[in-house]
């Protein structure tokens, strides 16, 4: 077992103060108010109109008083009214939401530094398809956050000298670092890794939720690498035939696979001689082997290696490095 540790260099995209401006002045000076130890671990802020601010931490969620304070419970806490939702919602869409629809579409809004505010009310549909979201009445403010090194753990059992990279499947329940571990990847296998004696490839990313770049009017916020193409808002399969027809990649990098057609585009990647680095929701590989999918991918031989995240020690912990052709397709 292997602990993602001890994160040498761990970088906001932006910074403390970049998150307070985009937050209605009542919660801004609730938040600045939040002590050191709560900033350095900070993943979310949560907004949702007549209940109480919460914050989320590494431990799991906090309510937060009128004065900064998060030892306390429901009752102590502020409540979030309609009035600073509708200031919050005027700051991050410059008073124009209308600007912002294709991003409405997906629930979320990305912000300059990588920031990603998801978006709760009245869905919209037209077709099947969610066509916009009105009375919106909850925002979740998302930290990004780069953990440069956080790959260390895991580079030498997917990547063989000089520029050679193994087909892998990163896997774990939500919150256990997933997105966070892709990122340095694509980072490190993009700029070289002299080390190991790793020359360095050109990545494409295929960044449906704006979560591994961090896009902002199509600029990664975050540090992907030197030799690395974003694909942002582009869906999986499209992106990555996309990236094929176009980017010439050594190394295609996408996260959340899981339906069928994801794994035909994945089958022909591997035809045309592209490395996948992908990530999955599963709590085990038993998990894994009983959605069709996988079954089909594991069968095909196309997952080299098998990663398996926890929370045991904190988020990236690496339980377990799989080779992913000797997984028991009968039993995980």
């Amino acid at each position: 077992m292997h602990h993602l540790a001890p994160v040498p260099e761990t970088r906001e995209t932006g910074t403390g103060c970049d998150i307070l401006a985009y937050l209605p002045p009542g919660i801004r000076d609730i938040v600045a108010c939040l002590p050191a130890s709560t900033w350095e671990q900070l993943e979310e802020i949560r907004l949702r109109v007549g209940r109480p601010l919460v914050v989320t931490v590494r431990e799991g969620e906090r309510f937060v008083s009128p004065e900064g304070v998060t030892a306390v419970g429901p009752s102590k806490a502020y409540l979030v009214t309609a009035d600073d939702v509708k200031r919050m919602l005027q700051i991050i869409t410059a008073s124009s939401l209308y600007a912002l629809e294709d991003e409405l579409r997906s629930g979320f809004i990305t912000l300059p530094g990588g920031y990603r505010v998801g978006l709760a009310g009245k869905v919209i549909t037209e077709g099947g398809r969610v066509r916009t979201i009105k009375h919106i009445a909850g925002l979740n403010l998302r930290i990004a956050r780069e953990v440069r090194g956080a790959a260390d753990a895991v580079l030498p059992r997917v990547i063989r000298k000089p520029d050679q990279v193994y087909h892998t499947l990163i896997a774990s329940p939500p919150r256990c670092g997933k997105t966070t571990l892709l990122r340095d990847l694509a980072r490190q296998l993009s700029n070289g890794i002299p080390h190991l004696g790793f020359t360095g490839v050109t990545v494409v990313i295929v960044d449906e939720r704006s979560e591994i770049a961090g896009c902002y009017r199509g600029i990664p916020q975050c540090d992907v690498g030197l030799r690395t193409d974003v694909l942002d808002g582009c869906p999986k399969v499209e992106g990555m035939m996309l990236a094929l027809r176009a980017l010439s990649p050594r190394v295609i990098v996408t996260d959340e696979i899981g339906r069928e057609e994801d794994a035909r585009a994945l089958e022909e990647i591997l035809n045309a001689g592209v490395k996948v680095i992908a990530t999955a929701h599963a709590f085990s590989p038993e998990d894994l082997v009983r959605r069709p999918a996988f079954t089909y991918l594991f069968r095909l031989r196309l997952f080299e290696r098998l990663v398996l995240l926890s929370r045991r020690y904190g988020p990236g912990t690496v339980d377990r490095i799989i080779d992913g052709h000797k997984l028991d397709l009968a039993g995980g």
